[in-house]
Protein backbone atom coordinates (compact mmCIF):
# COMPACT_ATOMS: atom_id res chain seq x y z
CA UNK A 1 0.00 0.00 0.00
CA UNK A 2 1.63 3.47 -0.88
CA UNK A 3 1.78 6.40 1.48
CA UNK A 4 -0.76 8.08 -0.20
CA UNK A 5 -3.82 5.80 -0.54
CA UNK A 6 -2.31 5.21 3.55
CA UNK A 7 -2.99 8.84 4.28
CA UNK A 8 -6.28 8.75 3.13
CA UNK A 9 -7.57 5.56 4.64
CA UNK A 10 -5.99 7.17 7.77
CA UNK A 11 -8.27 10.18 7.63
CA UNK A 12 -11.63 8.22 6.37
CA UNK A 13 -11.17 6.90 10.38
CA UNK A 14 -11.08 10.22 12.15
CA UNK A 15 -14.01 11.89 13.33
CA UNK A 16 -15.84 14.64 11.20
CA UNK A 17 -16.24 17.03 13.96
CA UNK A 18 -12.35 17.96 14.92
CA UNK A 19 -12.94 21.57 15.05
CA UNK A 20 -12.97 21.70 18.63
CA UNK A 21 -13.94 25.19 20.76
CA UNK A 22 -10.89 27.23 21.64
CA UNK A 23 -9.68 26.59 25.38
CA UNK A 24 -9.52 29.81 27.66
CA UNK A 25 -7.64 29.89 31.08
CA UNK A 26 -10.33 31.53 33.53
CA UNK A 27 -11.77 30.82 36.96
CA UNK A 28 -10.89 28.19 39.57
CA UNK A 29 -13.77 27.89 42.11
CA UNK A 30 -14.83 25.51 45.40
CA UNK A 31 -17.32 25.84 47.95
CA UNK A 32 -16.75 26.43 52.08
CA UNK A 33 -17.48 24.37 54.58
CA UNK A 34 -20.79 22.48 53.79
CA UNK A 35 -23.71 24.39 55.04
CA UNK A 36 -25.91 23.59 57.13
CA UNK A 37 -29.57 24.43 56.83
CA UNK A 38 -31.14 27.32 60.05
CA UNK A 39 -34.01 27.49 61.05
CA UNK A 40 -35.39 31.40 61.37
CA UNK A 41 -38.86 32.34 61.78
CA UNK A 42 -40.99 30.94 58.62
CA UNK A 43 -37.77 30.67 56.04
CA UNK A 44 -34.55 28.15 56.51
CA UNK A 45 -31.25 29.65 56.18
CA UNK A 46 -28.29 28.34 54.46
CA UNK A 47 -25.43 30.34 54.65
CA UNK A 48 -21.90 29.49 52.85
CA UNK A 49 -19.03 30.26 50.57
CA UNK A 50 -17.64 30.21 47.46
CA UNK A 51 -13.82 30.57 46.28
CA UNK A 52 -12.77 32.14 43.07
CA UNK A 53 -9.12 32.64 41.74
CA UNK A 54 -8.67 34.25 38.41
CA UNK A 55 -6.03 32.05 37.11
CA UNK A 56 -6.24 34.01 33.44
CA UNK A 57 -3.55 36.65 32.14
CA UNK A 58 -6.57 39.29 31.97
CA UNK A 59 -9.40 40.76 34.26
CA UNK A 60 -12.34 39.00 34.26
CA UNK A 61 -15.95 40.22 34.86
CA UNK A 62 -18.19 38.01 37.30
CA UNK A 63 -21.61 38.42 35.31
CA UNK A 64 -23.65 35.94 37.16
CA UNK A 65 -23.49 32.82 39.73
CA UNK A 66 -26.55 30.27 39.87
CA UNK A 67 -27.61 27.78 42.69
CA UNK A 68 -28.36 24.28 41.50
CA UNK A 69 -30.10 21.38 43.36
CA UNK A 70 -27.08 19.28 42.45
CA UNK A 71 -29.41 16.06 42.29
CA UNK A 72 -31.90 18.06 39.23
CA UNK A 73 -29.96 20.38 38.34
CA UNK A 74 -33.08 22.69 39.01
CA UNK A 75 -32.07 26.29 39.49
CA UNK A 76 -32.10 27.44 43.53
CA UNK A 77 -30.78 31.37 43.40
CA UNK A 78 -29.21 33.56 41.38
CA UNK A 79 -26.81 36.53 41.55
CA UNK A 80 -26.19 39.48 39.25
CA UNK A 81 -25.87 42.69 38.53
CA UNK A 82 -25.71 45.16 42.03
CA UNK A 83 -26.80 41.74 43.77
CA UNK A 84 -23.47 39.88 42.71
CA UNK A 85 -21.23 43.05 43.07
CA UNK A 86 -22.58 43.28 46.25
CA UNK A 87 -22.10 39.67 47.65
CA UNK A 88 -18.22 39.67 46.32
CA UNK A 89 -15.05 40.84 48.43
CA UNK A 90 -11.53 40.65 46.83
CA UNK A 91 -8.89 38.97 48.94
CA UNK A 92 -6.97 41.67 50.60
CA UNK A 93 -9.25 44.22 49.80
CA UNK A 94 -8.10 47.04 51.78
CA UNK A 95 -11.41 48.82 54.48
CA UNK A 96 -13.25 51.50 52.19
CA UNK A 97 -12.63 49.81 48.82
CA UNK A 98 -15.54 49.32 46.49
CA UNK A 99 -17.35 46.15 45.80
CA UNK A 100 -16.41 45.28 42.30
CA UNK A 101 -17.23 42.34 39.66
CA UNK A 102 -13.72 42.51 38.23
CA UNK A 103 -11.12 39.92 39.03
CA UNK A 104 -7.61 40.80 38.34
CA UNK A 105 -5.25 38.06 37.19
CA UNK A 106 -4.25 36.32 39.99
CA UNK A 107 -6.25 37.57 42.36
CA UNK A 108 -8.79 35.54 44.42
CA UNK A 109 -12.11 36.55 45.70
CA UNK A 110 -15.37 35.09 47.99
CA UNK A 111 -18.75 34.80 47.31
CA UNK A 112 -20.76 34.94 50.34
CA UNK A 113 -23.66 32.95 49.43
CA UNK A 114 -26.98 33.45 51.94
CA UNK A 115 -30.09 31.15 50.67
CA UNK A 116 -33.56 31.31 52.21
CA UNK A 117 -35.92 28.56 51.99
CA UNK A 118 -39.41 28.02 53.30
CA UNK A 119 -39.28 26.55 56.66
CA UNK A 120 -41.83 23.93 55.76
CA UNK A 121 -39.52 22.76 52.30
CA UNK A 122 -36.65 19.88 52.54
CA UNK A 123 -33.44 21.54 52.01
CA UNK A 124 -31.72 20.14 49.00
CA UNK A 125 -29.11 17.45 49.67
CA UNK A 126 -26.53 19.20 47.30
CA UNK A 127 -25.21 21.81 45.47
CA UNK A 128 -23.77 22.79 42.52
CA UNK A 129 -22.89 26.29 41.10
CA UNK A 130 -23.18 27.41 37.38
CA UNK A 131 -20.44 30.21 36.84
CA UNK A 132 -20.53 32.97 34.07
CA UNK A 133 -17.88 35.32 33.69
CA UNK A 134 -17.06 37.73 30.43
CA UNK A 135 -13.33 38.55 29.11
CA UNK A 136 -13.46 40.92 26.33
CA UNK A 137 -17.23 40.95 25.34
CA UNK A 138 -16.61 37.12 25.20
CA UNK A 139 -18.77 34.99 27.65
CA UNK A 140 -17.73 31.48 29.35
CA UNK A 141 -19.81 29.27 31.82
CA UNK A 142 -19.31 26.52 33.84
CA UNK A 143 -20.30 24.10 36.41
CA UNK A 144 -18.92 22.83 39.68
CA UNK A 145 -18.08 23.73 43.28
CA UNK A 146 -20.48 20.58 43.94
CA UNK A 147 -21.19 20.84 47.88
CA UNK A 148 -22.85 18.50 50.25
CA UNK A 149 -25.53 20.16 52.87
CA UNK A 150 -24.80 19.00 56.12
CA UNK A 151 -27.62 17.00 57.72
CA UNK A 152 -26.20 17.99 61.17
CA UNK A 153 -28.41 19.60 63.43
CA UNK A 154 -27.07 23.07 64.80
CA UNK A 155 -26.49 23.29 68.24
CA UNK A 156 -29.51 24.50 70.34
CA UNK A 157 -28.26 26.95 73.34
CA UNK A 158 -29.96 28.04 76.27
CA UNK A 159 -30.43 31.67 77.22
CA UNK A 160 -26.93 33.59 77.36
CA UNK A 161 -28.47 36.89 79.31
CA UNK A 162 -30.57 37.30 81.64
CA UNK A 163 -33.85 39.88 81.81
CA UNK A 164 -34.56 42.51 79.41
CA UNK A 165 -35.26 42.99 76.04
CA UNK A 166 -32.33 42.33 73.67
CA UNK A 167 -31.91 42.68 69.92
CA UNK A 168 -29.93 40.56 68.21
CA UNK A 169 -27.74 42.06 65.96
CA UNK A 170 -26.09 40.41 62.88
CA UNK A 171 -26.52 41.05 59.07
CA UNK A 172 -25.34 38.92 56.75
CA UNK A 173 -24.80 41.59 53.83
CA UNK A 174 -22.77 43.89 56.08
CA UNK A 175 -19.38 44.14 53.83
CA UNK A 176 -17.52 44.01 57.64
CA UNK A 177 -19.95 42.63 59.53
CA UNK A 178 -19.19 39.01 60.89
CA UNK A 179 -20.53 36.71 58.35
CA UNK A 180 -17.71 38.63 55.56
CA UNK A 181 -14.65 38.74 57.78
CA UNK A 182 -11.92 36.10 56.92
CA UNK A 183 -8.70 35.20 58.99
CA UNK A 184 -6.03 33.86 57.40
CA UNK A 185 -4.14 32.01 60.52
CA UNK A 186 -1.44 29.64 60.88
CA UNK A 187 -1.88 28.74 57.25
CA UNK A 188 -5.79 28.05 57.11
CA UNK A 189 -8.69 30.77 55.97
CA UNK A 190 -11.34 30.10 58.35
CA UNK A 191 -14.79 32.30 59.06
CA UNK A 192 -14.70 31.59 63.01
CA UNK A 193 -17.75 33.94 63.71
CA UNK A 194 -19.56 33.36 60.54
CA UNK A 195 -23.52 32.66 62.47
CA UNK A 196 -21.98 35.09 65.29
CA UNK A 197 -25.07 37.59 66.97
CA UNK A 198 -24.15 40.43 69.11
CA UNK A 199 -26.63 40.86 72.21
CA UNK A 200 -27.69 44.55 72.87
CA UNK A 201 -30.09 45.49 75.42
CA UNK A 202 -32.79 48.02 74.88
CA UNK A 203 -35.90 49.95 76.28
CA UNK A 204 -39.30 50.04 75.15
CA UNK A 205 -38.27 52.75 72.71
CA UNK A 206 -35.49 50.99 71.52
CA UNK A 207 -32.76 52.76 73.16
CA UNK A 208 -29.41 51.59 74.24
CA UNK A 209 -28.60 53.39 76.79
CA UNK A 210 -30.05 56.71 78.86
CA UNK A 211 -27.93 59.96 79.42
CA UNK A 212 -24.41 60.48 77.77
CA UNK A 213 -24.00 57.10 75.50
CA UNK A 214 -20.40 57.28 76.05
CA UNK A 215 -20.40 56.42 79.29
CA UNK A 216 -20.30 53.03 79.59
CA UNK A 217 -22.86 52.64 83.14
CA UNK A 218 -25.29 54.45 81.20
CA UNK A 219 -25.58 51.42 79.58
CA UNK A 220 -28.53 49.03 79.48
CA UNK A 221 -26.63 46.01 78.82
CA UNK A 222 -23.64 46.89 80.49
CA UNK A 223 -22.55 44.51 83.46
CA UNK A 224 -25.51 42.48 82.94
CA UNK A 225 -25.03 38.55 83.91
CA UNK A 226 -23.81 36.25 81.28
CA UNK A 227 -24.56 32.93 82.04
CA UNK A 228 -23.24 29.05 80.46
CA UNK A 229 -25.76 28.26 77.31
CA UNK A 230 -25.23 24.50 78.34
CA UNK A 231 -23.55 21.96 80.49
CA UNK A 232 -20.11 22.52 79.22
CA UNK A 233 -16.23 22.68 80.06
CA UNK A 234 -14.30 25.96 80.02
CA UNK A 235 -11.69 25.62 77.80
CA UNK A 236 -10.23 29.32 77.26
CA UNK A 237 -10.37 32.29 79.77
CA UNK A 238 -9.25 36.12 78.83
CA UNK A 239 -9.43 38.37 81.75
CA UNK A 240 -6.73 40.85 81.72
CA UNK A 241 -7.67 43.67 78.88
CA UNK A 242 -8.98 46.68 80.29
CA UNK A 243 -11.56 48.65 79.65
CA UNK A 244 -11.85 52.43 78.03
CA UNK A 245 -12.94 55.07 80.23
CA UNK A 246 -15.39 55.98 77.71
CA UNK A 247 -16.75 54.75 74.16
CA UNK A 248 -15.18 57.60 72.33
CA UNK A 249 -11.89 56.88 74.26
CA UNK A 250 -11.58 53.42 72.75
CA UNK A 251 -8.64 52.18 70.30
CA UNK A 252 -8.13 48.90 67.53
CA UNK A 253 -6.33 46.08 69.62
CA UNK A 254 -4.20 43.72 67.77
CA UNK A 255 -5.56 40.39 66.32
CA UNK A 256 -4.96 38.64 69.28
CA UNK A 257 -6.64 40.91 71.54
CA UNK A 258 -9.72 41.83 69.21
CA UNK A 259 -11.98 39.64 71.32
CA UNK A 260 -11.27 41.34 74.48
CA UNK A 261 -12.05 39.21 77.47
CA UNK A 262 -13.67 35.67 76.62
CA UNK A 263 -14.80 32.60 77.64
CA UNK A 264 -14.62 29.18 75.70
CA UNK A 265 -16.77 26.55 76.56
CA UNK A 266 -16.46 23.37 75.32
CA UNK A 267 -20.02 21.47 74.07
CA UNK A 268 -18.80 18.18 72.92
CA UNK A 269 -19.20 17.01 69.82
CA UNK A 270 -16.50 19.06 68.59
CA UNK A 271 -18.14 21.83 69.13
CA UNK A 272 -17.31 24.92 71.23
CA UNK A 273 -19.32 28.53 71.90
CA UNK A 274 -17.55 31.55 72.19
CA UNK A 275 -18.25 35.17 74.69
CA UNK A 276 -16.46 37.74 73.78
CA UNK A 277 -15.95 41.50 75.12
CA UNK A 278 -16.36 40.47 78.43
CA UNK A 279 -16.33 43.24 81.53
CA UNK A 280 -12.62 42.93 82.87
CA UNK A 281 -12.23 41.35 85.94
CA UNK A 282 -16.25 39.86 86.09
CA UNK A 283 -15.09 35.97 85.17
CA UNK A 284 -15.75 33.55 87.44
CA UNK A 285 -14.82 30.31 85.60
CA UNK A 286 -11.20 29.03 85.36
CA UNK A 287 -10.11 26.14 82.68
CA UNK A 288 -11.16 23.15 82.84
CA UNK A 289 -14.07 23.74 85.55
CA UNK A 290 -17.19 22.12 84.46
CA UNK A 291 -20.14 24.83 84.61
CA UNK A 292 -23.70 24.46 84.12
CA UNK A 293 -26.34 25.43 81.65
CA UNK A 294 -27.85 28.75 83.86
CA UNK A 295 -24.84 29.02 85.71
CA UNK A 296 -23.48 32.90 85.65
CA UNK A 297 -19.70 32.83 84.57
CA UNK A 298 -18.76 36.34 83.53
CA UNK A 299 -20.76 40.10 82.48
CA UNK A 300 -21.52 42.00 79.69
CA UNK A 301 -18.82 44.53 79.14
CA UNK A 302 -16.90 46.83 76.03
CA UNK A 303 -13.35 44.98 75.81
CA UNK A 304 -11.42 44.19 72.13
CA UNK A 305 -13.03 45.23 69.08
CA UNK A 306 -16.24 46.53 69.89
CA UNK A 307 -18.59 49.74 69.14
CA UNK A 308 -20.69 49.71 72.12
CA UNK A 309 -21.00 46.96 75.08
CA UNK A 310 -22.52 44.34 74.38
CA UNK A 311 -22.13 40.51 73.88
CA UNK A 312 -20.72 38.68 70.96
CA UNK A 313 -21.75 35.31 70.93
CA UNK A 314 -20.53 32.60 68.38
CA UNK A 315 -19.93 28.57 67.77
CA UNK A 316 -17.14 27.43 65.82
CA UNK A 317 -15.25 23.82 66.00
CA UNK A 318 -12.30 25.37 67.36
CA UNK A 319 -11.15 25.92 70.98
CA UNK A 320 -10.65 29.28 70.96
CA UNK A 321 -12.64 32.11 69.15
CA UNK A 322 -10.59 32.87 66.20
CA UNK A 323 -9.61 28.92 65.77
CA UNK A 324 -12.23 27.28 63.90
CA UNK A 325 -15.17 27.59 61.26
CA UNK A 326 -18.04 29.20 62.02
CA UNK A 327 -20.67 26.73 63.02
CA UNK A 328 -24.35 27.61 63.05
CA UNK A 329 -26.59 27.62 66.27
CA UNK A 330 -30.36 28.09 67.62
CA UNK A 331 -31.86 28.81 70.64
CA UNK A 332 -33.90 26.23 72.51
CA UNK A 333 -36.53 29.04 73.43
CA UNK A 334 -37.22 32.50 73.85
CA UNK A 335 -40.36 35.31 73.39
CA UNK A 336 -40.09 37.59 70.53
CA UNK A 337 -40.97 40.95 71.22
CA UNK A 338 -40.76 42.85 68.37
CA UNK A 339 -38.04 43.79 65.09
CA UNK A 340 -35.95 46.63 64.16
CA UNK A 341 -36.00 46.94 60.77
CA UNK A 342 -32.41 47.12 60.26
CA UNK A 343 -29.24 47.89 62.25
CA UNK A 344 -29.15 51.45 61.23
CA UNK A 345 -32.52 51.99 63.03
CA UNK A 346 -31.02 51.08 66.81
CA UNK A 347 -32.35 53.55 69.26
CA UNK A 348 -35.74 54.18 67.60
CA UNK A 349 -38.90 52.58 68.46
CA UNK A 350 -38.90 49.30 66.55
CA UNK A 351 -42.22 47.58 65.21
CA UNK A 352 -43.68 45.28 68.44
CA UNK A 353 -45.16 42.04 68.18
CA UNK A 354 -49.07 41.62 68.25
CA UNK A 355 -48.81 39.26 71.32
CA UNK A 356 -46.81 36.86 72.87
CA UNK A 357 -44.80 34.55 70.84
CA UNK A 358 -42.47 31.53 71.95
CA UNK A 359 -40.31 30.57 69.61
CA UNK A 360 -38.74 27.42 69.78
CA UNK A 361 -35.07 26.02 68.02
CA UNK A 362 -35.05 29.07 66.19
CA UNK A 363 -32.42 31.77 65.62
CA UNK A 364 -33.69 35.08 65.79
CA UNK A 365 -34.41 36.87 62.67
CA UNK A 366 -32.06 39.58 62.05
CA UNK A 367 -32.45 42.97 64.29
CA UNK A 368 -35.15 40.83 65.81
CA UNK A 369 -35.84 41.79 69.61
CA UNK A 370 -36.48 38.88 72.23
CA UNK A 371 -37.01 37.83 75.92
CA UNK A 372 -35.14 35.03 77.13
CA UNK A 373 -36.44 32.16 79.15
CA UNK A 374 -34.04 31.93 81.50
CA UNK A 375 -35.94 31.42 85.20
CA UNK A 376 -35.74 27.14 84.78
CA UNK A 377 -32.24 27.17 83.66
CA UNK A 378 -31.44 28.73 86.68
CA UNK A 379 -33.63 26.56 89.25
CA UNK A 380 -31.38 23.62 87.40
CA UNK A 381 -28.48 25.10 88.30
CA UNK A 382 -29.37 25.85 92.19
CA UNK A 383 -29.18 29.40 91.76
CA UNK A 384 -32.05 32.18 92.84
CA UNK A 385 -33.36 35.01 91.06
Amino acid sequence: MNLALRTLLFACCLPFAVHAAPLREGIVFSAGPAPTPVRSGATQRLAYELHLTNHADAPLVLERIEVLDAASTVPLAALAADELQAALRLAGAARGEPPTRTLPPGRSAIAYLDLRFDASRAAPGALRHRLAWSRDGAMTTVEGADTRVSARAPVVLGAPLGDGDWVALYDPAMARGHRRVAFAIDGSLRIPARHAVDWMRVDAGGRLSHGDEQVLANWYGYGADVFAVADATVVAVRDSIAEPARLDATTRHPLEDASGNHVSLDLGDGRYVHYEHLQPGSVSVRVGERVKRGAPIARLGFTGDATGPHLHLHVSDGATPLAGEGLPFVLDAYDAVGAFPSMGALGRPYASEPGTRTCTNELPSPAAVVRFVLRDERSAAGLKD
